[in-house]
């Protein structure tokens, strides 16, 4: 299996690329016809939701990405 890429993109979109599938909360596939890359839409004003149409650059969205490192997850409650 390919790896899967993903880009945040300063001011712009989720860049996914590779190997990858997309579903809704139900579990139903997006049909992406064939694409190994797509936009994600990080500033919610896409028309397209999930996916980018380029809204950002005409809503002016700022949002500068810098890589770093998260903290440990929380542990999970014991059952």
């Amino acid at each position: 299996m390919a790896a899967t890429k993903i880009t945040v993109n300063t001011n712009g979109s989720i860049r996914v690329e590779g190997d990858f599938e997309i579903v809704d909360p139900t579990g139903a596939t997006f049909g992406l016809a064939g694409r190994t890359a797509i936009g994600l839409c990080r500033c919610g004003a896409s028309a397209n939701k999930p996916f980018c149409d380029g809204s950002h650059r005409k809503i002016d969205f700022s949002d500068p990405v810098v890589a770093r490192e998260l903290p440990p997850p929380a542990p999970k409650p014991q059952a």
